[in-house]
């Protein structure tokens, strides 16, 4: 094991690193007219882009195995649940010039982050980002509030080279997501009770008909019941391994979903 320290907000964190390097899972390649966009899944919701030379994340957070990982020129951050947030890993994969972005809620942690608020965009590089509302409607706490409130947290499409991938988060089938359009490349989350069930994923994603759709975020789902109810659709479900890359226990006694 190694130690790494990083200070975020005025306060030192520490993150113990496993010497195993991260083995993520083979790297999804996109052809745009700006160059290959390489998408390589880490661990449930957090993934690394590679295009143009740089190298994005989202969403890196424990339990994940980040060891050997390049060092980040971007991480975006959906919100700040501690599955997808985390300061020391976030710290761990920064180095001078990193960019994060992030809604406001993320910010008060991450005191570097820009804040990026639902529905707006904004450029990096080559990139256009866009930040789309996640949020549940019916899915509830015992207590009747929401596990995602709107307004806390973002999806992002990522305009690259006249292709858009879209990082959906936490989120039901909103009106919102239901309304987009020209997503070549979607990212969908399925795991109840925090987002959609496969069957609700399914029928959210036939209403915006992505040309490709990856299931991400499914801790426990049956996926091949998402890819069932998708067949004839035309859509292309990729199903992938988004859990195998895990670090050792001691180094990830944190960071679970709420």
């Amino acid at each position: 094991m190694r130690t790494i320290s990083a200070t975020l907000s005025g306060v030192v964190i520490a993150v113990s690193v496993p010497l195993a390097l991260a083995v993520p899972v083979p790297v999804q390649t996109f052809a745009t007219a700006a160059g290959v966009v390489k998408i390589t899944p880490i661990y449930h919701a957090a993934a690394m882009i590679q295009a143009g030379g740089d190298i994005i994340y989202i969403d890196p957070a424990r339990p994940a195995n980040i060891n050997g990982l390049p060092s980040a020129d971007l991480i975006l951050i959906t919100h700040d649940h501690p599955d997808h947030m985390n300061p020391a890993y976030i710290a761990a994969l920064s180095k001078a010039g990193t960019k994060i972005i992030a809604m406001a809620a993320v910010q008060q942690t991450v005191a570097s982050a820009q804040v990026i608020a639902n529905g707006e965009s904004m450029t990096w590089r080559k990139w256009k980002i866009t930040a789309v509302p996640m949020y549940n409607i019916a899915h509830t706490m015992p207590n009747g509030v929401v596990y995602h409130a709107k307004g806390r947290g973002n999806g992002y499409i990522l305009n690259y080279g006249g292709k858009n991938f879209y990082f959906a988060g936490d989120t039901e089938g909103t009106p919102e997501m239901r309304a987009l359009k020209n997503i070549d490349v979607a990212f969908i989350p399925m795991n109840l009770p925090y987002t959609m069930s496969p069957d609700e994923a399914a029928d959210a994603v036939k209403a915006f008909h992505p040309k490709i759709v990856i299931p991400y975020h499914y801790r426990g789902q049956d996926t091949q019941k998402f890819a069932d109810d998708l067949k004839g659709t035309g859509i292309e479900v990729r199903l992938l391994d988004w859990y195998s890359n895990v670090a050792p226990a001691s180094a990830t006694t944190a960071g679970q979903h709420p």
